[in-house]
């Protein structure tokens, strides 16, 4: 059966991937799997320079073909930061994401609401032969003060849908997996997966 590296190590993102990818028919590998263990610097100007370093690092270290994401949540009140530095948005060090979402918070006070706000995702998917293939998802919404929901990760809980009135965190996993940028981004990414397979 093909092999498909996906080149993360986020819980929350995996399970997502092969919540909607999981009906390929090729195996899902992980790099703890397989025992590759690099780190990547995020160097790149866009989530697709980042997703296309993280997807060639690691198929060239597995020669394997490989998905790899970049992600990040752009608030319009912030001129559009966390942005790339989503991942890393603290001043403390070792941040986990409810710091994150604390001092995301604190740079909005006093600003007037709505918060608006989307999620980017774009997914790289790199061929041994040098190929570098992309697909992009995007969700809009509005930041709000409170955190509500237990699902999810990251600025889940501070992500509001206005349509659904409901937060990301509250979603259930197979709502989010049809609405959530990564998720956009992996069904714009199966047609690429499936002329891979077939081909």
């Amino acid at each position: 059966m093909p092999e498909l590296l996906i080149a993360t190590s986020n819980p929350g993102k995996l399970s997502e991937i092969q919540a909607i990818l999981g009906d390929l028919p090729c195996q899902l590998l992980t790099p703890d799997a397989i025992g590759v263990q690099i780190e990547v610097d995020e160097t790149g100007h866009s989530y697709a320079e980042n997703a296309a370093l993280k997807a060639r690092a690691f198929c060239q270290a597995s020669n394997r073909v490989t998905l790899a994401d970049d992600s990040g949540l752009e608030v319009e009140a912030l001129d559009g930061l966390p942005g790339l530095r989503s991942a890393r948005f603290s001043p403390l060090p070792n941040a986990s994401d409810a710091d994150r979402r604390g001092y995301l918070l604190s740079l909005l006070k006093g600003k007037p609401r709505p918060w608006k706000a989307r999620f980017r995702c774009t997914i790289a998917l790199a061929y041994p032969d040098g190929r570098c293939q992309f697909a992009e998802g995007e969700c809009t919404g509005e930041i709000i003060p409170e955190e509500r929901g237990s699902h999810g990760f990251g600025y889940d809980p501070i992500f509001l849908l206005p349509e659904l009135g409901c937060t990301m965190a509250e979603l259930t996993d197979q709502q989010k997996n049809r609405l959530s940028h990564r998720a956009m981004a992996l069904q714009a990414v199966r047609p690429l997966l499936e002329a891979w397979l077939g081909g």
